[in-house]
């Protein structure tokens, strides 16, 4: 047990620190920095317009009703989740593409590291880089907490939520680059797949406004499936161990997937 942590720990400082000795970081860093002000700051700014058009209108029951909960973080997570489909592809491309096109997989794969400790300490190096672009983002909020009084269980929930829709994003990404020896091919594929499962939801919807009766159990599936379902739940507060386990095993089915495609590269 031991040496497996000690091994996953080693691939997964390794990846870190390569991903932090590219310019990939600092540029997925930066871009996730100034579109979360950027939104941020827009998001608050339409709160302000709209507390003093209500105000005026002296709508009490709507400025009753009015939180920054529902009116600003939330939506604002709403759009960081989807500046993630952007970034996190970038973030997983090179984990096993690079090391394919460097030669340097076949050395990883016959060193006494099994391949599952491989998978898992790429995946963490992603999933701790989804982390610190989510503590990044946790700043925004904690604004909020010095001039008004958001709830803190629902902030955190929604911060919960956007950390887990990352890491399912990251165990997708790691996938799309273990099939593949290009890092373009692997960030277009992962891009692809996140943003199917993310409209899976919106298609789902689309069929019940088509009135199609047969396609209930189907768009219940559809719903099931799709990321932004269960990210929305727990953004609104809500975290139920279904939602939490639906990211376990999203996790779980693409790190599987991504162990059997590093395998087939063993015995080429």
């Amino acid at each position: 047990g031991g040496a497996a942590v000690k091994h996953v720990g080693a691939i997964a400082g390794r990846e870190l620190n390569s991903l932090f000795v590219s310019p990939v970081a600092y540029a997925v860093m930066t871009l996730f920095a100034v579109l979360a002000g950027f939104f941020f700051l827009s998001g608050v700014l339409q709160f302000q317009e709209y507390v003093i058009r209500l105000q005026s209108f002296q709508a009490m029951e709507q400025l009753e009703e009015l939180n920054l909960n529902d009116h600003v973080i939330a939506p604002f997570l709403h759009v960081m989740s989807v500046v993630l489909l952007f970034l996190v592809p970038g973030i997983t491309m090179g984990l096993f593409a690079s090391e394919k096109s460097n030669g340097t997989l076949e050395l990883l794969l016959t060193s006494p590291i099994t391949i599952w400790e491989l998978v898992i300490g790429k995946f963490l190096a992603a999933a701790a880089f989804v982390a610190i672009l989510v503590l990044l983002l946790a700043l925004f909020p904690a604004i909020l907490f010095t001039y008004g009084d958001p709830e803190l269980g629902k902030t955190a929930a929604g911060l919960l939520g956007l950390l887990l829709i990352g890491v399912a994003y990251a165990s997708i990404g790691a996938f799309a680059s273990s099939v593949t020896q290009s890092q373009f091919v692997a960030f277009f594929l992962a891009f692809v797949l996140l943003l199917v499962l993310w409209m899976l939801g919106f298609l789902a919807d689309l069929g019940a406004a088509g009135g199609a009766a047969s396609s209930d159990a189907v768009g219940d599936l559809l719903r099931y499936l799709s990321t932004a379902e269960h990210f929305e739940s727990i953004v609104m507060g809500l975290v139920d161990t279904k939602d939490l386990a639906y990211f376990a095993v999203i996790v779980v089915a693409f790190l599987t997937l991504t162990k059997a495609a590093v395998e087939s590269v063993r015995w080429r």
